[in-house]
């Protein structure tokens, strides 16, 4: 297993910042007065009284804390990821570097230091983070956390789950000039969930038996017929000869995993895996996920087995493992070498919906495709077990889940109808509609789409209880679980294989292609890069004739990949 252990630490002495940039902190460093952060911190169930304080964290108890520093001419940066996307304009995929991104939108270097410099200042250890990635990770205890951000931490009954959860109790400020975009770290109201689903469960929480559970697994090529990760890129991509060669393809993920579990898989299944798999800590936490520290790797492991089976073929696959979205987003969209393509399958509730829409930014123009799961409980909620973000921000592509069958095992795409428990719906986040989802034909009377907000998935995959899976080094089950985690990975793997093509071109990634499919599909061509999935429910929608709120656009045709170079 390679392991890059913590890739926001500076390596060596920290450099002995200049005369000049000392007198520019001394100009930055504080402020007139305290200075709040550009996003919202506290959950609306404090301030509304739905959250019961019930203590205080001891004082000496020790945080992490992941620093976000603003981007620099964010209304530069937003036409820019416009253009960039935009078939239509001609700088369509003209994209830029990490390197050029930090010199033209990222922190200034006295900022940066100005920032570090009052961590330091007020007790907290520096432990990570990059001016490229836009993020200081600092460590200390409460009582300095505190002072350095006005607040008090405190101890909450939650609203709404059987346990506590610490916050601070108003938003935090600081002395310094500079305006902080986000502090991640500070409460642990929302609790980040794979969106995947145990059959067993699934059939406990409806009051069924698991037999009564629909799933189509009668033609898959892995045991009980359950399908493989080759066998979706037989139905979907066909018999092409694009592997992903040359590419990287990227996960997010909150827990690491334990590789021996691929090598169970791969060896059960009579298959062969050739692509390195890196397992990164962006902040320190562990990328070990074993029975021995009661970690489960079940959601980290599908994901690697769903990307590998689209794209045999790739250059590396990294898992990118943290404690908190920003300092994962923020290593995804700096460390070398870039990946193309990055899957999440997790789910949950931030105070600020906006929190990582800069980032989201940063990747488009960067050339990045950030692929989410959609959810596995039917109609978006804002919280809660079909809690809709970041599937419902209007920067990623959120990908829904089908019933799949194939014509035989190893074989091609036969039909599809919409997964019953597939996440979609109207942003409950109240995320404005974007642009491409005001197109002409895109939302109808029959879809019962938002003109006003944000509206999902944008696409598709297979998502039912027909899949196999080895995990936690004990346990390899057919047709037991399912979810739209399986469909988010998928679709990774199929960009990659674009993006080889591309790179064969001479031509730019394929990018966040929102934009693109949107426009392109309301056309005669719509039907050559999508099956059109037209039948099922999910919730309060259902599936119909072109867009709709449980499977997008649908699934992927093998002329996904031309369409969406043209």
């Amino acid at each position: 297993m390679s392991k890059l252990g913590n890739i926001g630490t500076h390596i060596g002495a920290r450099r002995k910042v200049s005369l000049a940039l000392m007198a520019a902190l001394g100009t930055l460093s504080l402020g007139a007065q305290a200075e709040g952060a550009h996003t919202k911190h506290v959950h609306a169930e404090i301030p509304g009284g739905q959250a019961q304080m019930v203590g205080t964290p001891a004082a000496t108890q020790v945080m992490n804390l992941d620093i976000v520093l603003p981007v620099r001419d964010r209304e530069g940066l937003q036409a820019l990821a416009r253009a960039i996307t935009d078939p239509d304009s001609p700088m369509f995929r003209h994209y830029i570097t990490p390197a050029q991104f930090t010199e033209r939108f990222g922190p200034t270097q006295a900022d940066y230091e100005a920032v570090r410099s009052y961590m330091e200042e007020r007790g907290l250890k520096v432990t990570g983070g990059t001016r490229d990635g836009m993020d200081l990770q600092v460590q200390g205890s409460i009582d300095k956390v505190e002072k350095a951000f006005h607040v008090t931490m405190r101890n909450y009954k939650h609203p709404t789950e059987n346990r506590t959860f610490f916050s601070p109790d108003r938003e935090p400020t600081t002395d310094l000039a500079v305006k902080l975009w986000h502090v991640s770290g500070m409460d642990n109201f929302s609790i980040p969930k794979p969106k995947y689903v145990k059959r067993t469960d699934y059939a406990a929480a409806r009051g069924i038996s698991e037999d009564a559970v629909v799933s189509h697994a009668t033609t898959g090529s892995g045991p009980s017929a359950s399908f493989l990760g080759s066998d979706m890129r037989a139905a979907y991509y066909g018999s092409g000869s694009l592997t992903g060669a040359g590419q990287h393809v990227a996960l997010f993920e909150y827990y690491g995993t334990d590789l021996a579990d691929l090598t169970t898989y791969y060896k059960n299944i009579g298959q062969t895996n050739k692509v390195p798999v890196t397992l990164i800590s962006t902040d320190g936490t562990s990328t070990s996920c074993t029975a021995k520290n009661k970690c489960d790797d079940g959601e980290q492991e599908l994901d690697i087995t769903q990307a590998l089976g689209m794209a045999p073929g790739l250059a590396g696959l990294e898992m990118y493992v943290g404690s908190t979205d920003t300092a994962i987003i923020s290593a995804m969209t700096t460390h070398s070498p870039l990946a193309g393509a990055i899957g999440c399958s997790w789910g949950w509730t931030p105070a600020d919906a906006s929190t990582l829409d800069p980032y989201f930014e940063k990747m488009a123009v960067q050339g990045q495709s950030f692929f989410v799961a959609s959810g596995d409980n039917s109609t978006w909620t804002k919280s809660g077990n079909a809690e809709s973000w970041p599937a419902d921000d209007a920067n990623i592509i959120a990908v829904g889940g089908t019933d799949l069958v194939t014509a035989s095992a190893g074989g091609a795409w036969k039909s599809e109808t919409a997964w019953v428990d597939s996440g979609g719906g109207i942003s409950p986040n109240k995320i404005k509609i974007p642009t491409w989802q005001q197109t002409a034909g895109v939302i109808t009377s029959t879809n019962k789409g938002s003109t006003s907000y944000r509206n999902g998935p944008d696409v598709a995959a297979n998502a039912n209880f027909t899949f196999y899976t080895c995990d936690n080094q004990t346990t390899c089950q057919a047709n037991a679980y399912g979810g739209t985690s399986f469909a988010a990975p998928m679709w990774a793997g199929l960009v990659a294989l674009a993006n080889q093509q591309a790179a064969s071109q001479g031509k730019g990634n394929v990018g966040f292609f929102n934009p693109k499919i949107y426009s392109q599909n309301v056309t005669s061509s719509y039907s050559t890069g999508f099956h059109d999935v037209t039948s099922g429910k999910s919730g309060s929608y259902s599936a119909g004739t072109n867009f709709d709120l449980v499977t997008g656009w649908g699934s992927p045709k093998p002329a996904i990949i031309t369409q969406l170079l043209k």
